[in-house]
């Protein structure tokens, strides 16, 4: 199983994978360790990746970029709104009042969600990590912003899908660097808190996370941020200034032309970058509009001073991280500084103010995310074993849950009795599940929603579901316990509801209680909090530990708990009560979601565009081959091809190849597949027999001599009074020689045939059959001459007669010598070895 790593970025994307050895960031096929989120659609096929950022400066108005920004959210949204301005692109409120994308696709214009945009973008991650891996892609770990909504979160997953990967978790950048960092400290304290401060400027936002990290553990202790502080943000200053510059000196209006406008944001962005390590930093662009170089200059001190108004804005996620931890900065035992636009001197400098202390660079501050996220999908992954480290991770909305009461007006639809609870809290771990007991007659409907609407500029409200139906004997109130989940991911959703009524049973049971009573599960009245502003009758809310584990209600024992009854000596006690369960079933309404029918056409769609891609690139390639092929060929014939082609030959094939490479630029320069198959056939049909005769030519002689050495070989073996050929009988022997010869005069015949021809003719010698005859000769001639000597008749055991000691010491050694002799004889030389055809350095292939 693959263990991946994505983290996809405003402006570029990071692939990280896990392997044995450790976290590796994976090359795309420039060889560069980041990619551009940049999809770029063109007349015949996507660009993604670094090729959508290359065409991006020809066609900007098909370009897509930033789709992070626009990913679930509504069109009205001001940050949207905001962003407009500096988009290239052109977008436009959908029916459903999110943003639709136009772009010209395959000639016409086509509308796309920024999910099906971002979908593309995790697909091209996703080829680059297979072919990294040599394997497919399914289980990763997505690393998204820590203030996501939850219908953003939900639209990443959906992305994912269209993408054709499962995410096991959504993790937050910042924990995902915090556990970058924590994993491999060895000297994190046992019992002491360590306070580590990760500030991560990027390219669109500012996030602050305040992490406490223990020995094999690390604690989220508040989370911070400004959705739209990040390095575009001075490099849209930059623009600006420069924009107003050019318009004074040059008399041009960049804002009328979206080419010169990309080329400017591209160049200021190189500036920002420059001025980041230098105090000051020129600006040349050529033919930026009207056919007009421009030029310009600033020093870093200018540049702070027009940024002035960003950077004020730095310290307040820092201020509100301390405040939410509960900690000054002299608790702080360390900053670490991550992402892009980090990297700017006056940052760093607030940063260090604030902090009291120098900031550290630890971690690769682009890279970081992604290795977190790889490590997390580790963590998840059967087939890894990491090593123990618990990531306890926060949330950082209040999510509050609303309900009408049971009142009969609120009943009849007549009252306004609406009642909320805070089931998760800011700051509650994830994942969590709560459980609420309900007391109800029929069908209710639950509001999901955050419990601080100041922070959402549109609706506050998540879902909504719809519990049942379900049926109450004679319109009594029965209790419903309904479990809330706040998943890995970070979305809140009601997972079941239960129906609970009590029956009454009549349960066997022994005169004699058991030694151990059995142990029940109950919900401890302890626990039972009354939701905010309703009767502590109607609905209680729990933590799930006590409420999920379908244990008792009120003391009272389930069926599965009662004793077992005993045949003998037992009696029938007063009825006791048992709770039935039922499930009831919940309707699930998401606002703004994608329904699963909207997501299987998106992927459907999704794999139309990929396949269209593939025709075009296999296209290319076949194009590509024909070209290739003209020119080789051409140069060919002109050099080491001279020889072996005759002169009309030569004449002919040059002007079919001038032929078709002046087709190529021509009708040829946009042909389908099989059109530039069909050419490339053609033109091998005069140009094969060409290589094949030249490749004739440099083969046959180290076949030829192979093949010499061969029968030579045997024809010695065969003639020679070497002993070890002895037990070989003459009449094999001659077989070799007449085998040898044949072979010898077959090669002579055929040798004199070839040399009588030019080089431009058909060859009657081929390299193929020379090596054929070779095989032949050694499959006949080897068994033979590496026939085995027969074992020689074992040795007579002398008579038992006595004989004088002074005679048997004497001809002890002749009979030790006797001995060894017969011994030789059993093992004679060239029995076990090969035999000795194969010319060193030209060895013939072995049928």
């Amino acid at each position: 199983m693959s263990v991946v790593g994505f983290d996809f970025g405003n402006e570029s994307c990071i692939v990280a994978v896990a392997r044995q050895r450790g976290i590796d960031v994976v090359l795309n096929d420039e060889s560069k360790r980041e990619t551009p989120a940049v999809v770029c659609f063109g007349e015949k096929q996507r660009f993604v990746g670094t090729a959508g950022a290359a065409s991006s400066i020809m066609n900007p108005k098909n370009s897509i970029s930033q789709i992070k920004r626009l990913i679930g959210r509504k069109f009205s949204d001001p940050e949207v709104q905001s962003d407009l301005h500096s988009l290239p692109f052109s977008i436009t409120e959908g029916p459903d009042g999110f943003p639709l994308i136009h772009a010209r696709y395959l000639g016409e214009m086509r509308t796309f969600t920024p999910t099906q945009v971002l979908g593309m973008v995790l697909s091209n991650l996703k080829s680059i990590a297979e072919k990294n891996l040599n394997a497919a892609v399914v289980d990763c770990c997505i690393g998204i912003p820590v203030y996501f909504t939850d219908l953003q979160r939900r639209a990443v997953l959906d992305a994912a899908s269209i993408a054709g990967l499962h995410p096991l978790r959504l993790m937050h950048e910042t924990t995902a660097t915090a556990l970058a960092y924590g994993i491999y400290k060895t000297d994190l304290p046992e019992n002491d808190q360590l306070n580590v401060a990760f500030v991560d400027v990027g390219h669109a936002s500012m996030q602050v996370c305040i992490v406490g990290f223990k020995k094999g553990q690390l604690k989220i202790l508040a989370h911070a941020f400004d959705r739209s502080l990040g390095g575009r943000d001075f490099d849209e200053v930059l623009f600006r200034h420069f924009a107003a510059k050019f318009k004074e000196e040059y008399k041009m209006d960049i804002y009328q032309n979206a080419r010169a406008c990309t080329r400017l944001r591209a160049a200021c962005e190189k500036l920002k970058k420059v001025l980041s390590a230098n105090p000051k930093a020129p600006l040349n662009i050529e033919c930026l509009m009207d056919e007009k170089d421009v030029k310009g200059f600033i020093e870093r001190d200018e540049f702070e001073q027009i940024s002035v108004p960003i950077f004020e804005r730095v310290k307040g996620p820092l201020e509100k991280a301390l405040l939410e931890a509960g900690l000054t900065a002299e608790n702080i035992n360390s900053v670490e500084v991550v992402g892009s636009g980090s990297r700017i001197p006056a940052i760093i400098r607030i940063i260090t103010e604030f902090f009291a202390k120098e900031p550290r660079r630890t971690m690769n501050a682009s890279e970081c995310v992604a290795r977190g996220c790889a490590l997390q999908c580790a963590m998840l992954s059967p087939t890894f074993k990491v090593r123990e480290f618990q990531v306890n991770e926060s949330f950082p909305y209040s999510i509050a849950l609303s309900w009408k009461g049971s009142g009969p007006d609120s009943q009849n639809g007549t009252g306004d009795n609406v009642q909320s609870t805070v089931v998760f809290p800011k700051g509650n771990p994830i994942p969590s599940v709560k459980a609420l007991t309900f007391y109800r007659t029929g069908t209710f409907t639950i509001d999901v929603g955050y419990a601080d609407a100041s922070e959402f500029p549109g609706s506050a409200k998540i879902s909504t579901y719809t519990i049942g139906p379900f049926q109450s004997a004679n319109g009594e109130r029965v209790k419903l316990k309904v479990k809330v989940r706040l998943n890995l991911h970070g979305i809140v959703s009601i997972e079941s509801a239960t129906l609970l009524e009590e029956e009454e049973v009549e349960v066997p049971v022994t005169k004699e209680p058991p030694k151990e009573p059995t142990k029940m599960d109950t919900d401890h009245a302890t626990t039972d909090i009354p939701a905010t502003g309703e009767n502590e009758n109607d609905v209680n809310m729990h933590d799930a530990r006590d409420a999920a584990t379908g244990g008792a209600e009120n003391g009272v024992p389930d069926s599965g708990d009662k004793p077992v009854q005993m045949e003998t000596d037992t009696k029938v006690e007063a009825p006791k009560k048992k709770v039935k369960k039922t499930t009831i079933p919940v309707a699930e309404l998401v606002y703004g979601a994608m329904q699963p029918g909207d997501v299987q056409k998106a992927v459907e769609k999704e794999f139309e565009m990929a396949l269209q891609d593939r025709v075009m690139e296999e296209t290319k390639e076949k194009k590509n081959a024909v070209e290739a092929y003209v020119y080789d060929m051409r140069n060919k014939l002109h050099d080491k091809y001279h020889d072996f082609v005759t002169a009309s030959d030569k004449e002919e094939f040059s002007a079919k190849l001038q032929q078709v490479e002046d087709w190529l630029y021509e009708e040829g320069e946009d042909e389908t597949k099989g059109v530039y198959v069909a050419k490339l056939e053609e033109l091998k049909k005069q140009g094969d027999p060409i290589e094949e005769r030249f490749k004739e030519s440099v083969e046959r002689g180290p076949a030829v001599e192979q093949l010499v050495y061969c029968i030579s070989s045997y024809r010695e073996a065969a003639l020679s009074k070497d002993p070890k050929f002895d037990h070989i009988d003459i009449a094999d022997k001659q077989k070799v020689i007449k085998e040898s010869g044949d072979a010898e005069a077959w090669l002579t015949d055929k040798k004199q045939q070839q040399d009588s021809l030019p080089k431009h003719a058909t060859p009657v010698l081929f390299s193929a059959d020379i090596r054929k005859k070779a095989e032949t000769l050694d499959r006949f001639c080897r068994p033979i001459m590496t026939k085995p000597r027969p074992a020689p008749a074992k040795p007579q055991t002398p008579p038992a007669a006595a004989t004088p000691s002074a005679e048997s010491s004497e001809s002890q050694p002749k009979g030790s010598a006797e001995t060894a002799t017969a011994e030789g004889e059993a093992a004679p030389a060239g029995a076990s070895e090969p035999m000795d055809t194969e010319k060193p350095g030209n060895v013939p292939e072995q049928a």
